[in-house]
């Protein structure tokens, strides 16, 4: 997790030489914010990430050799990962949840606004995450027709303690650290030690894990 003070870096991943061009353009032109490099298959990203150690990856998902999803659960089994942005075309409800599962932080489509994809950079390279509203409504709709999910859900957060559950809720409602400390009358640090256990209890890897738990268990 990148603190607030340093410049972000970020490694874009796409095998689109115009899509790759586009989004340096971009990104390059806001300040605090440095594309770092760049790979055009999930096969490089482990060297690319090993060379540039980026705090965000944008990543595609369709590529020719190593999907964005395989590259992704790979780039979070490491020690200190980068975050990963997964921005795409395609927004199936398998792509959604294989994405999600396998650790990025967020899911935007490739026609999301500029600013939405700035936003997204910042926000979950501070741990936050953040999805495309239609992704978000999807999911919804996904989880409340999921009986299964819903009782492992509710069993799984039933591990947690009363406070641990009120933080769980807050991060579903798309809360940051700082709006939960304020609403929960905690100190940030007391939140993130929460976040951290809460993370360690449920075998998770992100808050938008926690999140997906808490949607599964229809607590937002």
């Amino acid at each position: 997790m990148a603190r607030v003070s340093d410049q972000l870096r970020v490694l874009i991943v796409d095998d689109d030489a115009l899509v790759r061009a586009g989004l340096t353009m971009m990104l390059d032109g806001i300040h605090g914010i440095t594309v770092v490099g760049e790979a055009d298959d999930g096969d490089q990203v482990p060297a690319a990430v090993e060379a540039h150690d980026p705090h965000v990856v944008l990543m595609d998902l369709r590529m020719p050799r190593v999907d964005g999803i395989t590259a992704t659960r790979e780039l979070r089994r490491r020690r200190d990962p980068p975050e990963v942005i997964v921005l795409t075309t395609f927004d199936s409800d398998e792509d959604i949840l294989f994405a999600l599962r396998a650790g990025a932080g967020g899911f935007l489509l490739k026609d999301t606004p500029p600013a939405r994809i700035v936003e997204a950079v910042r926000r979950v390279a501070a741990g936050d995450p953040m999805l495309s509203p239609r992704v978000t409504r999807r999911l919804m709709e996904r989880s409340a027709a999921q009986a299964g999910a819903y009782q492992r859900s509710r069993a799984a957060l039933a591990a947690l303690s009363p406070r641990e559950n009120e933080v769980v809720l807050a991060i579903a409602r798309g809360r940051t650290n700082a709006e939960i400390a304020e609403d929960l009358f905690m100190t940030v640090s007391t939140v993130k030690a929460h976040v951290s256990h809460i993370l360690t209890k449920l075998g998770l890897d992100n808050r938008t894990q926690i999140a997906l738990l808490a949607h599964d268990a229809d607590l937002s």
